[in-house]
């Protein structure tokens, strides 16, 4: 028969049960002190963790586990003497093992109170090195981060509170934007935007899109501290607790503007690039065009010629007149194309500047509305200059055109002359003014820097290629000028071409009495209507004409003797153009007079005075000067070069 239980076996066993339970737990340290601090018990924990044997330590006093300056400065008793007088001491710190090596410990000590007196102490140690390592390492971590985000230059690092006051602020920020920490941190980041941005809200929508997208990018103007602008790329990042809740916003600013002046760069080069490209195959378009052009005009010239050798009826030499006339202006036009292509070659004349704008004036008002008004003060005294006349012409026409342009409801164009003798002092060379001015909108003073340069236009697309001012510009620099430009908003602008002063000289006229100079010419042209024309003047100037169509065919009657002068066109069929036959002619019989003619020709750009060339449709008294001039070539060649590029030729 079992003995019956009693409450003192139960309050027994329960004790009991609870010793097990204590001394089987090993990570923590867990064990009795006496009022003095002496231990009285110990656990498997408190032998894992301080690695002594329970025979070892207990009747030890507690403070053997702290490390000897704090057993010098007295923490045992301190801990003890909390816990007597709070019943209770809680504490982190280091404590040694039984090797001497140390740990963080976290330290509990509760005094034990029966009877309404304290009988002794129990201590709870947890071995927490690993967590303090953990937060130790977090805490460098955190500290590096900090180091760099404050120490980065090239970006402006830092945070806003939710409603958008700067709270941190780094050493880019600094950089960047001009701000030292205590001049910006407190302050409202809406600072960074243009007056503008500020009065549409966009600060405050960035923020918004921040908080309710998550992310908020883009790239603006921003305004430094002094004042000036630069381009930045934004991001603006929510930063939120562990509930969600909205704690501030991280952003990042990087200036940009480098970057995005050298993409415009780009682009403004890809555009010029393609309206190059645009221009180069116009160029070519018009060198076809110009070629055959000119022949028919070479044609008609003959037809011409013919018609009033043929008749004294005043009314057909009257059609006869009209004709010559359209011819005339069909050559000027062909040339202008060529001029504006950059196709045609510099050919530098004494111009007579009052002369040259009255003959143009008729076209010129021509070109205009009705609204605008033309008015032309060139005195007759105007000094020549020398100049390429077709690129004259053209310069003269962008100018005009332009101011045209500029008057969107009417007014004035004036197209004035003078001249302009330095004084002794000044020292220089006599210089003549060419100007055109208007009074139309004006051009403001950012953009007026750009207006000579190639491609740069105020005109919407497709209104203007942006070449007629820096068409003008290379024209005035080429014979030796300049070029200047002066304007104002509301007012008008006026465009100042100066090119210095030429030589006046009698100009040669056709109708001038030419002299029969006679010998053979073998001319090579494989058009029969403009070998037929050119035949025509050819004779009329005293020389007999030997035509052939080819290279080849003229070879053949240069062997055969009996050829005084070549001239040849420059574009034929056959393997061999007139410009290779000049040079074979050249090398074969280098005493024999050689003149190339073209309409137009790729060539012609390459032969630089090698030859002397006569563009069609010429008339008869070019035709005479070339003949004339034709044996003095090569020693016009060692003649000395002008100034502004031209070779000054003999005779």
């Amino acid at each position: 028969m079992s003995r019956k239980t009693t409450p003192q076996d139960q309050l027994f066993e329960g004790d009991r049960a609870f010793r097990l339970l204590v001394q089987g737990v090993t990570n923590y340290a867990i064990y009795m002190l006496n009022p003095a601090g002496t231990i009285v018990s110990w656990n498997t924990g408190a032998g894992r963790i301080k690695g002594y044997e329970a025979d070892e330590i207990v009747g030890r006093h507690f403070s053997i586990f702290y490390p000897p300056e704090d057993r010098a400065a007295g923490l045992p008793e301190r801990a003890l003497a909390v816990a007597r007088r709070d019943k209770r001491f809680e504490a982190e710190g280091w404590r040694l093992r039984k090797d001497g090596s140390r740990f963080f410990a976290s330290v509990v000590i509760e005094a034990i109170v029966e009877n309404g007196g304290i009988i002794g102490f129990a201590e709870i140690t947890r071995d927490i090195t690993k967590r303090l390592k953990a937060e130790s390492a977090l805490a460098e971590s955190e500290n590096h981060f900090r180091l760099l985000v404050r120490n980065v230059t090239d970006y402006a690092l830092y945070m806003l509170d939710p409603e958008g006051y700067v709270t941190t602020w780094n050493l880019g920020g600094q950089r960047i934007k001009g701000y030292l920490p205590d001049e910006i941190v407190g302050q409202h980041f809406s600072r960074f935007y243009t007056p503008a941005d500020r009065k549409a809200g966009k600060p405050a929508r960035a923020l918004k899109t921040a908080r309710e997208t998550g992310c908020y990018k883009e790239e603006g103007l921003r305004v430094r501290k002094d004042g000036s602008f630069f381009w930045a790329c934004v991001v603006i990042d929510p930063i939120r607790d562990e509930s969600g809740d909205l704690i501030g916003y991280a952003k990042i600013t990087r200036d940009i503007t480098e970057r995005r002046e050298a993409q415009q760069k780009l682009e403004r080069v890809q555009g010029e690039l393609a309206e190059s490209r645009k221009m180069d195959a116009l160029g070519q378009l018009t060198g076809g065009v110009a070629h055959d052009f000119n022949n028919l005009l070479m044609s008609l010239i003959g037809i011409a010629r013919r018609i009033k050798k043929l008749s004294d009826d005043d009314r057909i030499l009257e059609a006869v007149e009209t004709l010559e006339a359209g011819i005339k202006r069909g050559s000027s036009l062909t040339q202008q194309l060529l001029t504006f292509a950059r196709r045609q070659q510099l050919n530098p004349v004494v111009v007579d500047v009052s002369n040259t704008v009255a003959s143009m004036q008729e076209f010129l008002k021509a070109a205009l509305r009705s609204t605008v008004s033309l008015v032309v003060d060139v005195p007759k005294d105007t000094w020549p200059v020398l100049a390429d006349p077709a690129e004259f012409e053209t310069a003269l026409i962008n100018l005009v055109l332009n101011a045209r342009d500029a008057m969107l409801v009417g007014g004035e164009i004036r197209i004035s002359a003078g001249n302009h003798q330095p004084e002794p002092n000044e020292g220089g060379d006599d210089l003549v003014r060419i100007s055109v001015g208007d009074n139309g909108v004006g051009i403001a003073p950012d953009v007026i820097a750009k207006v000579f340069e190639p491609f740069f236009t105020t005109k919407p697309v497709g209104q203007g290629t942006g070449l007629g001012l820096s068409q003008v510009h290379g024209f005035a620099n080429q014979a030796g000028g300049r070029l200047e430009i002066s304007s104002q908003i509301g007012q008008g602008t006026e465009v100042t071409i100066w090119l210095p002063r030429a030589e006046a000289h009698k100009s040669k006229d056709e109708n001038l009495s030419i002299g029969k100079i006679g010998g053979t010419v073998l001319l090579v042209e494989d058009n029969p209507d403009v070998a037929s024309a050119c035949t025509s003047l050819l004779k009329d100037l005293g020389y007999q004409v030997k035509w052939v169509a080819d290279a080849e065919t003229a070879l053949k009657e240069i062997e055969n003797g009996g050829i005084d002068v070549v001239f040849s066109d420059i574009v034929m069929p056959g393997n061999m153009d007139g410009l290779g036959l000049a040079r074979r002619v050249k090398r074969e019989h280098p005493s024999l007079p050689i003149i190339l003619t073209t309409g137009y020709s790729e060539a012609v750009l390459k032969v630089d005075q090698e030859f002397r060339i006569v563009r069609k449709p010429y008339k008869l008294h070019e035709l005479s000067l070339a003949f004339e001039n034709a044996a003095s070539l090569d020693s016009s060649l060692d003649a000395p070069i002008h100034e502004n590029g031209y070779r000054q030729e003999s005779g």
